[in-house]
């Protein structure tokens, strides 16, 4: 996750979400020296903004500015952190990518209600729609109450070939946050004793490996019932059981012809988690090696 950047990026649509989004970002803005910027998109959608004059909407986008800058002063005097302010015209999704690719931003940092009443603002599905597409890491934050700092990350691991950029990631993470641990987890929904051994050896790789970068860690193996809760369900629960601050998921950048272009699980975790959840898009790579034995 390292970045040349040092500009963190907070959509605001001024709903307590987007507050509880902006204040959790302050410890990562600290941690990495960076700066905030906040952003607010006024849709172009529907009939009555079309209705509207371009003075109407001139006056529209000074007061949201207004708004913004009075909330930068007063967060930035509190937070001792540098923050500016931006206002964009447009789709809420397209906008907030197209400003984090125009100011070189390190990260997105988001509020998210989830799924819940399908709502198109900032919330919801645009969370999603952001995630799919951000060529940089974002982190949505659902729930309304949160620790300062991070103590423990969890990271959920499969066979997939990105295990290895998982890992890397996570250390990097862990590194960032003065020694987070960082717990590892599988979820198996099979008895077929060559995966199961499978999973157990690359835990244990991985283990390993953390262990070798004097990183605190643990691992575990969950089996999951079929029928009876899903991966993300498993995951969540797990998560709260170990008092996780942080869930890292990696996005998967084939075209699977799912709605957001990502697993449904990783859907699942980002509409549903109370913990806020990084996540990251895969490097492309032709191997598909997924974890090397650290011997």
């Amino acid at each position: 996750m390292t970045t040349s950047s040092n500009k963190i990026l907070v959509p605001i649509d001024f709903s307590e979400q987007s507050l509880i989004a902006l204040e959790q970002s302050y410890n990562l803005a600290r941690e990495y020296h960076a700066e905030i910027t906040l952003l607010h998109v006024i849709e172009e959608a529907g009939v009555l903004s079309k209705l509207f004059s371009k003075e109407q909407h001139d006056d529209l986008k000074k007061n949201m500015k207004e708004r913004l800058d009075e909330l930068a002063s007063a967060e930035s005097k509190k937070a001792k952190l540098t923050i500016s302010t931006l206002v964009a015209r447009g789709s809420v999704y397209e906008k907030i990518n197209e400003v984090a690719e125009l100011i070189n931003a390190g990260m997105i940092i988001m509020g998210t209600n989830g799924d819940e009443g399908l709502k198109k603002r900032f919330i919801g599905s645009n969370a999603l729609r952001v995630v799919r597409e951000s060529k940089i890491p974002v982190i949505t934050i659902k729930g309304k109450h949160h620790r300062k700092g991070c103590k423990n990350i969890v990271l959920p691991l499969d066979l997939s070939k990105e295990t290895r950029e998982k890992v890397t990631k996570a250390i990097e993470l862990s590194k960032l946050f003065g020694g987070a641990t960082i717990r590892v987890v599988s979820v198996l929904f099979t008895t077929d004793e060559f995966v199961v051994n499978r999973i157990t050896r690359q835990l244990g790789q991985v283990k390993s490996f953390l262990e070798k970068e004097n990183v605190e860690c643990s691992a575990e193996i969950i089996k999951g019932i079929k029928g009876e809760e899903t991966l993300a369900q498993n995951i969540l629960e797990y998560a709260q059981k170990v008092e996780g601050d942080l869930i890292m998921i990696m996005t998967q950048q084939e075209v699977d012809f799912t709605l957001y272009f990502i697993g449904s699980s990783a859907q699942e975790i980002i509409n549903h988690s109370p913990i806020p959840v990084l996540s990251i898009r895969p490097v492309f790579r032709k191997d598909t090696t997924s974890f090397p034995n650290p011997y």
